[in-house]
């Protein structure tokens, strides 16, 4: 799943694609926000993104279904 994480004062959005479910995100970033603490995200590359709690202005959720490619996408 594709998700896009917004940060305060920042105009520029972190994207990132995950393995994680929408349940899943939703969780961390509930339990991140009432702990105050640093969100941590890594993407299907092995890349890992931290963002502090505090600065989180909003999360977008992509949808969990895969693209499909080729000639059968239609």
């Amino acid at each position: 799943m594709e998700f896009t994480i917004g940060v305060q004062n920042n105009p520029r959005e972190i994207v990132i694609e995950s393995e994680l479910s929408v349940d899943e995100l939703t969780k961390q970033v509930q339990d991140a926000l009432n702990s105050k603490e640093v969100l941590r995200f890594t993407d299907t590359k092995g890349r890992t993104v931290l963002v502090p709690a505090t600065a989180l202005a909003f999360i977008e959720a992509g949808s969990e279904e895969q693209r499909r490619v080729g000639f059968g996408a239609l």
